[in-house]
């Protein structure tokens, strides 16, 4: 992966003032419920800068990158995940892949979103229509991938997770996420909380944790105005028992590089290559789709793969 640096100079005086990213995993009741809290403006603005995008894009896809990284904590040994958002609306959808190592990468079916007007608010209802939400587990040891799907019901990316978690996997959960962006569009401050539901949870603890989820404060504020993982998790669940029990560096990262590209290239039958190499643009450039990498290749150099692959 091609890594875009984050350069603007007021991003990076914020970031220095700011608690680090990363994920809290907690429980609550001795076990009853777990949770996890995650810290992504860095993240956030990562993803932004490798797909180059403008502002209602950032939020359709910061929250479903932060609703892909919520996914890590419920995953088993090696094992990954592709939260997937297919849409009748304008925004079409998304598909985000989270991996137990902690690496989520993702990209939307329909960049730009074509709108007549500017948002007027951080509602993205309208840019969702009919359609699912789908669940792609690739589970550790297994050769078949797990999937689960269910139909979009509130057009709520964070919403329509908990939805598919409630019918697909029959596990109470709840997820709130939050992007906050100041007078200039610049992504100020990102986050991610999510509770889940395990069997044998007392009633009065499930309902203690609800109401502190409830009276959650906007993530993306938090994080904005310098709030830590900390003061959220042993604050506002303070009547639920809480234990964080491990920290963990979540990324927006991609494993392709130039060398995987360059194979693919590669492996194109030598009449194409010849084509290209003959009629293409110079450099050829090949994208990839998760992450916004971008990978030159002068045609020069895809003149020697043709004389080192001559057959002659």
């Amino acid at each position: 992966m091609n890594t875009i640096p984050i350069n603007d100079p007021v991003l990076i005086e914020r970031f220095s003032s700011m608690h680090p990213d990363g994920m809290t995993i907690f429980l609550l009741g001795n076990g009853a419920m777990r949770g996890a809290f995650f810290h992504g403006t860095r993240f956030v603005n990562q993803m932004r800068a490798q797909h180059q995008l403008g502002l209602l894009e950032t939020m359709v896809l910061g929250q479903a990158c932060l609703c892909g990284a919520l996914l890590i904590p419920t995953m088993k040994g090696h094992e990954r995940a592709i939260f997937r958002y297919d849409t009748k609306g304008p925004a079409a959808g998304f598909s985000v892949e989270a991996n137990s190592e902690g690496y989520v990468r993702g990209f939307l079916l329909q960049d730009p979103i074509p709108v007549d007007e500017p948002p007027e608010n951080w509602d993205l209802s309208p840019y969702f229509g009919e359609g699912f939400v789908t669940v792609t587990r690739f589970p550790e040891g297994r050769t078949e991938p797990v999937i689960g799907s269910v139909e979009i019901v509130h057009r709520n990316i964070a919403k329509d997770l908990t939805e598919y978690f409630l019918r697909s996997e029959q596990i109470r959960t709840a997820i709130n996420t939050g992007i906050q962006f100041d007078q200039e569009g610049r992504v100020i401050g990102a986050g991610a909380l999510f509770l889940q539901v395990m069997p044998g949870a007392s009633l009065d603890l499930v309902e203690a944790a609800e109401h502190a989820f409830a009276s959650a404060p906007s993530l993306g504020q938090w994080f904005a105005e310098g709030g830590d993982r900390e003061d959220i998790i042993y604050g506002l669940f303070r009547n639920c028992e809480p234990s964080a029990v491990l920290d963990r560096e979540i990324r927006f990262y991609c494993p392709c590089s130039r060398e995987r590209f360059e194979q693919h290239l590669q492996n194109l039958n030598r009449k194409e290559l010849i084509d290209m190499a003959e009629n293409g643009p110079d450099p050829i450039e090949t994208v990839c789709h998760n992450c916004g990498s971008v990978y030159s290749y002068p045609l020069a150099e895809i003149r020697e793969w043709l004389k080192d692959s001559d057959p002659s």
